[in-house]
């Protein structure tokens, strides 16, 4: 599981620079969910091998009791609750504030590991304006400067220090297809994800069994469909009692961003009486940029007629386009119609995902691609492709080797993408194309 960072402290102290350094992004990949509104944004961040997800909070006052600040304070009770560990910002050039030592008395009571970091701070890594920080008790003040990035990566190696890195994660995921199938069952609440999960555990009458996870209670359960090891990464929040499965639709999208980096397939659920919204969509980006394959299910597509049927296929068309290799099925998790097909579309997404592609078919795939439509040409030169191979699995990834490769775009790509798709029966899974040019002797002087 990735480690989960919330970044605290009061207004105007730069704790979305310092997200934007962590994350090199302008944004959150994951951002302003319906429900989590002002300010609690997501990101992945990396620091060499180690992957992390930071959360961005808003102005945090503890004791604020109306409106938007209150709403804000509940926000960022929300990210330490689900956080491993808490970077606590502060403005050397400020000072010490008596809200600052009311964040401090809050973070002590969370028992949470929390880390000072002095902000602003550029060049001032001996200055005595630090040492008034220890007066909060909250440990070592480490000075940083977000906007500048000095100071960040000892900053991180020190929040990291404490989390050992998955087995997994050292070694590199097996590119051989996996035995057991994690799949992660993602979709917003209420969407049915928990009927659905409990009809399949009552449906195949298999002995499932609770496999306590980590501080946030993460929860897989093991299950057999037809020979075929499954592991369930569940986000509904599911729990035993006594015998018997329940499963708490309780949000929470750190949960749901680790149980996507840790599948195999993710089965994104919609609810058709909704409609897609920008949170079934900000879901699904984070499935595309995590790279893994993926199914679609319509749940209650029994429950609506067919004006909103229509309405809801052309919301999808639109607003998940970027899903469009991804198979969609319809479902009622209630009723149990459409399960069939759609465990058969799970299964072909995973084996799409680690679907072997030799170089030599690949290589004559590209040739054939050229000859019925050649790239366009960069100046009086004509990128050439030599010669592909299989670059990983999961998401696949073909490597294209050639000369002035980096004048090939989007759309030429994804005219490659879709006859390599074509071929392979790739459903269900992103591809991905890389480019790589070997230096052309020739090329200033061709006509």
């Amino acid at each position: 599981m990735k480690p989960v960072i919330a970044l605290v402290g009061r207004p105007n102290v730069g704790k979305s620079t310092l997200f934007n350094r962590l994350t090199k992004s302008r944004d959150a990949i994951v951002a302003d969910f319906a429900g989590l509104t002002r300010d609690r944004h997501y990101g992945d961040g990396r620091l060499g091998d180690r992957e992390f997800i930071v959360i961005d909070t808003g102005g945090f006052e503890p004791d604020s009791s109306s409106g938007i600040v209150k709403e804000m304070a509940k926000q960022t009770r929300q990210a330490v609750a689900e956080a491993d560990a808490v970077v606590f910002v502060v403005d050397v050039r400020l000072g010490v504030s008596g809200q600052d030592h009311d964040i401090a008395r809050y973070l002590r009571q969370s028992n949470k590991r929390v880390f000072l970091a002095v902000n602003k701070a550029e060049g001032m890594s001996d200055s005595p304006l630090l040492a008034e920080f220890h007066e909060l008790g909250m440990g070592e003040p480490h000075p940083i400067s977000a906007a500048h990035g000095q100071g960040i990566r000892s900053m991180l190696e020190w929040v990291l220090e404490d989390f050992e890195p998955d087995a997994e994660d050292e070694e590199g995921e097996d590119e051989e297809a996996p035995q057991v199938i994690r799949l992660a069952v993602a979709g917003r609440p209420n969407v049915g994800k928990s009927t659905l999960i409990n009809t399949w555990l009552g449906e195949e009458r298999l002995v499932a069994f609770d496999m306590p996870g980590t501080t946030r209670d993460a929860i897989s359960v093991d299950f057999e469909r037809n020979g075929q090891k499954f592991k369930l990464i569940d986000t509904a929040g599911l729990r035993r009692k006594g015998k018997v499965f329940e499963a708490i639709e309780k949000f929470s999208v750190v949960k749901t961003l680790q149980a996507i980096a840790d599948a195999h397939v993710v089965l994104l659920l919609i609810d058709a009486t909704q409609g897609v919204s920008d949170q079934d969509a900000h879901i699904a980006g984070y499935v595309l940029d995590s790279g893994r394959a993926v199914v679609v299910a319509i749940n209650k597509w029994d429950a609506v007629d067919c004006y909103q049927r229509e309405q809801l296929e052309r919301s999808i068309q639109t607003r998940l386009a970027f899903l469009r290799f991804a198979p969609i099925l319809h479902i009622s998790a209630l009723k149990r119609q459409g399960l069939g097909p759609l465990w058969k579309a799970l299964g072909e997404a995973h084996a799409s995902a680690y679907r072997k592609m030799s170089t030599p078919v690949l290589t004559r795939l590209v040739h054939e691609a050229v000859q019925h439509q050649a790239p366009k040409r960069a100046g009086t030169f004509r990128p050439k492709l030599r010669y592909a191979h299989q670059g990983g699995m999961n998401p696949p990834i073909v490597v294209i080797h050639g000369n002035s490769l980096e004048h090939i775009g989007d759309a030429y790509k994804r005219y490659l993408e879709g006859r390599i798709r074509d071929h392979f029966k790739l459903v269900g899974t992103p591809l991905r194309i890389e480019m790589r040019s070997s230096k052309n002797p020739f090329a200033e002087g061709a006509g």
